[in-house]
């Protein structure tokens, strides 16, 4: 039997718990950006790194406004939302290096929402041969580095 020991996940173990109310709107009035890794605040939306990346620098922007649908954004938000993916684009490019991106937004549960009452969209950089039999056979990701380091990173090129 082989071991994967990762002896830092302990203390996010040991931390952890369900938050009550969403997380998104908890991250978004929250005072502490480093604790929630919120990265980048607009008008109307932010960036936020992805709690359960699939590959590092994997992140979210977020609308503002607390709402599940496409259909119910306004041009303003959705703008913003989008301003916010060129950012995000833009930092995990000139830091990660990567070949290039999964951009997408999954509404609904039936979609693969993980929350699907706030509206967001995914920008997940990737490199050829990024995932390999750990994932598949395994069912687990290696990243190589922890959520402090990525914010700090991306905080970084994001002017925070």
């Amino acid at each position: 039997m082989k071991r994967l020991w990762a002896p830092w996940r302990m203390a996010w173990i040991a931390a952890s718990r369900t938050p009550a109310g969403c997380v998104f709107c908890n991250a978004r009035d929250g005072n502490d950006d480093r604790s929630t890794f919120l990265l980048a605040r607009s008008d109307h939306a932010f960036l936020i790194l992805n709690a359960y990346p699939y590959a590092p620098g994997h992140l979210m922007a977020v609308v503002n406004r607390h709402l599940g649908a496409v259909a119910a954004a306004g041009l303003a938000e959705l703008g913003d939302l989008m301003r916010l993916v060129q950012r995000a684009v833009e930092a995990l490019g000139a830091e990660y290096r990567p070949e290039g991106f999964n951009i997408g937004m999954n509404q609904g549960r039936a979609a693969g929402a993980g929350i699907e009452d706030h509206l967001h969209m995914h920008v997940v950089p990737r490199w050829n041969g990024d995932h390999n039999f750990i994932s598949v056979v395994g069912e687990t990701r290696v990243l190589p580095e922890t959520l402090d380091t990525t914010w700090e990173r991306l905080r970084g090129r994001l002017g925070g």
